[in-house]
């Protein structure tokens, strides 16, 4: 159990629901970041006193140590003080909630030094998966998933033996805002459109990636990845509900699920407290008053992401890093409101008709995929 935290990307959807965990759970937190949102960094500070606090932005990280000089919390910037935030000798557990490929490296730095990821940057394994659990075998490192559906995936791996008794993981997805829309539906979906989740609170990337599928997408490719499980044992189910939130067949053809509310304070806290269990602060699902269950197939026609992340998972190679680094720049700049909806779609197809030839367990090779992908999404 996770007696002492680091949290990369403290400030998030994410980050700010595992300071309430911890706080119900008693733990302590050696480090908090964020990119550059100074004010909630400044309150967190002073309730949960890190020894360490890390702005990524430098100019916020000069505003950040002027807030806190009255404190006993050090003051740390850029990639230098996330690795370092990630290495910390206090620290036996970091979460990195960081969004994007900025988490890949202090992920590495954590899994280097032995520590328990509670991992809730996807791009990490998207884009380097064999890399990160190949380094985490020979680090004596531990990765427990934050995603609810990996998570799930991980408590109904609990009552297996071995792989080799699994039948096929089960992905559910509530489909996003815009279930049953149809392509040309898609065309006129704006910013504002694209936000509103049906079941989930959480950061604006994400959200996006959940409306237009991509999201499922990665979590397809990170389940690759965690469980070494290829692309055909591997299933997505559309459950609107959001009450189950993944599934594992076993090959006697019997299937565990796990339930509960859309609540992420519930897989965090698993995350951290693994193999125990303690009373905490998510929701009580009352199965009294739960809607009737549904199960759907994805449109793949519609939802072009997911059918290209899908494409990108059983080619292998770059491709997984150049997905997920043209999807970054494409959401970027529709969240900017520079492009529309659906472009989105396009320019990844754009720069995943370009991946590059290379080491897909070597860092530099994944990084210069990564930047060459955004370089075409952003063109």
């Amino acid at each position: 159990m996770t007696r002492t935290i680091s949290i990369l990307g403290a400030t998030g959807s994410i980050g700010r629901q595992s300071l309430e965990v911890i706080a119900a759970c008693g733990i302590r937190t050696a480090a908090l970041t964020t990119n550059r949102n100074v004010k909630l960094l400044e309150e967190q500070c002073r309730c949960f006193l890190p020894e360490l606090a890390v702005a990524f932005d430098p100019q916020a990280a000069a505003e950040l140590k002027i807030r806190l000089a009255d404190t006993p919390v050090r003051v740390a910037q850029g990639m230098d003080g996330l690795l370092e935030a990630a290495a910390l000798p206090q620290a036996d557990t970091v979460l990195t909630a960081v969004v994007g490929m900025v988490g890949l490296r202090p992920t590495l730095a954590a899994i280097a030094q032995g520590k328990r990821i509670a991992l809730a940057n996807k791009e990490t394994l998207v884009c380097a998966g064999e890399l990160v659990m190949e380094e985490a075998t020979r680090c004596g490192a531990q990765i427990v998933p934050v995603d609810s559906e990996h998570s799930a995936l991980f408590q109904c791996l609990q009552g297996n033996r071995d792989r080799g008794e699994v039948k096929r993981l089960i992905l559910t997805c509530s489909g996003g805002p815009f279930f049953g829309k149809s392509a040309e539906e898609l065309q006129g979906i704006t910013r504002a459109d694209a936000l509103q989740h049906p079941n989930w609170s959480m950061g604006a990337k994400i959200t996006v990636d959940s409306a237009t599928l991509m999201n499922k997408g990665l979590e397809f490719i990170e389940a690759m990845r965690l469980y070494q499980m290829p692309p055909e044992k591997i299933l997505i189910a559309i459950h609107r509900e959001s009450i189950i939130h993944s599934l594992v067949e076993y090959c006697d053809n019997a299937i565990l699920a796990q339930l509960g509310t859309p609540d992420m304070r519930l897989p965090i806290q698993y995350a951290l407290t693994w193999p125990e269990r303690c009373p905490g602060p998510a929701k009580e699902l009352d199965l009294f008053s739960c809607p009737p269950l549904t199960f759907a197939r994805p449109d793949l026609e519609t939802f072009r992401c997911l059918k290209l992340a899908l494409k990108a998972a059983e080619r292998g190679g770059l491709a997984c890093a150049v997905l997920n680094g043209a999807n970054e720049a494409a959401v970027g700049l529709f969240l900017q409101e520079k492009i529309g909806f659906c472009e989105i779609a396009d320019r990844v197809a754009q720069a995943l008709s370009r991946v590059p030839q290379g080491d897909h367990r070597d860092l530099d090779a994944i990084l210069a995929a990564d930047q060459l992908a955004r370089k075409i999404a952003l063109q």
